[in-house]
């Protein structure tokens, strides 16, 4: 027989768990059948306190059930414990506001749990119907945990059918050209510069926008922040008004969000706001740095602006995919009209043909980028342009 078909016809509840009273975090007992009838969406979270992802999970659910209890949402949580002792179980137990199967209910009642509801996997998060069994059509618990940890109070009831609206609405969201609606919240208009000041989202209509995914605590982060602070502070004197940067952190405090701010010119989603998980879901960001490119029309121009940047700077500009190719086709007949080596009386090594994302010319001292002649053995380089005629092996 099914497990599920079982569950139906054991009927309720106090027969699914094999208890007659659940725990509050008070230590009171809270009989069964009291919330069996009155509870539109009831949840069995399977936890433990050794568990990293469950600690890490969570305050997120906790954030979620106080929103959705505070909204007048009939639901609660069932906090099933995976813990190994009851030490630990009224640790990890005392910051959850909902209630709890008793620890000393047994051992072998948790694995009956496990194996009813397949949970292989912890944190786990199973919304049930009123008979007991699984009503959000989700895969699996980790799924619910999945749904919560990126929709957070919006992932209610937790079902498969809400998935679906919220993937839904992403796809509206990522495909529809609204800054608005993509960068901003019903109660934000706005973003925000390194010294707070409130900037109208409205202002960015018209040009094109970068979103900066990075944190403060990655290093490669810090590297790429320098390439695109020349590139924004070059592009604001070659095209004022054209291009604008919104960083979205992905620092875990707000004072790691200001030191990256105290070191970028351009703007930013508030650290608070909920807008920051979200841009980073809508566009399945998953590593840092990352720069995606919005159009004039506010819709996705390139996923990868930071390889555009780094490797071709602000001639790239506007960071089309036609754009960058152009650049990349225009550089290669550069370089195909440069000797391969050059022979020059101002260093001992023969010099060869490189490209480079940037570098300082030994001769003029200048900055340079893209084609140089270098010697990677004295890390020598010089402009093509500071190359005499005279000098060129074309051996």
């Amino acid at each position: 027989m099914e497990g599920g078909e079982e569950v139906e016809k054991e009927g309720n509840m106090s027969q699914l768990a094999g208890v007659q009273f659940l725990l509050s975090n008070e230590g009171k007992e809270v009989p069964l059948s009291s919330i069996e009838d009155r509870t539109a969406c009831l949840c069995l979270f399977f936890s433990a306190h050794w568990c990293r992802p469950c600690r890490s999970f969570t305050p997120t659910l906790l954030q979620a059930y106080t929103a959705l209890r505070s909204a007048g949402k009939s639901v609660e949580i069932i906090f099933v414990s995976l813990d190994r002792d009851e030490a630990s179980f009224r640790d990890h137990f005392q910051g959850m506001p909902w209630l709890a199967v008793p620890f000393d209910a047994a051992g072998l009642l948790r694995q009956k749990l496990c194996a009813r509801f397949a949970v292989e996997r912890i944190p786990a998060l199973i919304p049930l119907s009123a008979s007991a069994t699984p009503s959000s059509g989700l895969g699996s618990g980790e799924d619910a945990v999945r749904l919560v940890g990126e929709y957070g109070v919006d992932a209610y009831p937790f079902s498969a059918q809400r998935r679906r609206e919220l993937e839904s609405m992403d796809d509206a969201r990522r495909e529809g050209g609204r800054l608005q609606e993509l960068l901003g919240c019903e109660e934000r208009d706005y973003v925000i510069s390194a010294d707070d000041i409130k900037i109208p989202i409205a202002d960015l209509d018209g040009k094109t926008v970068g979103l900066y995914f990075g944190a403060h605590w990655c290093p490669p982060c810090h590297v790429f922040t320098k390439q695109l602070k020349e590139v924004y502070n070059e592009l604001k004197i070659l095209r004022p008004g054209s291009f604008e940067v919104i960083f979205v952190s992905i620092d875990r405090s707000k004072g790691e969000f200001q030191a990256s701010m105290s070191s970028m010119p351009w703007l930013a989603i508030p650290y608070s706001d909920a807008a920051r998980k979200k841009l980073t879901r809508i566009f399945a960001v998953k590593g840092i740095p990352g720069l995606l490119i919005l159009g004039l029309d506010g819709k996705v121009l390139k996923t990868d602006g930071r390889t555009a940047i780094s490797t071709y700077g602000a001639a790239a500009f506007p960071f089309t995919e036609s754009r960058v190719s152009e650049v990349g086709e225009a550089l290669k007949r550069e370089g195909d009209k440069l000797p391969r080596r050059v022979n020059d009386p101002r260093h001992r090594h023969m010099l060869e043909l490189d490209m480079a994302k940037a570098y300082v010319c030994d001769e003029c001292q200048q900055k340079g980028r893209y084609w140089v002649f270098s010697c990677k053995q004295c890390n020598f380089d010089l402009h093509p342009s500071c190359v005499g005629d005279n000098k060129v092996d074309n051996i």
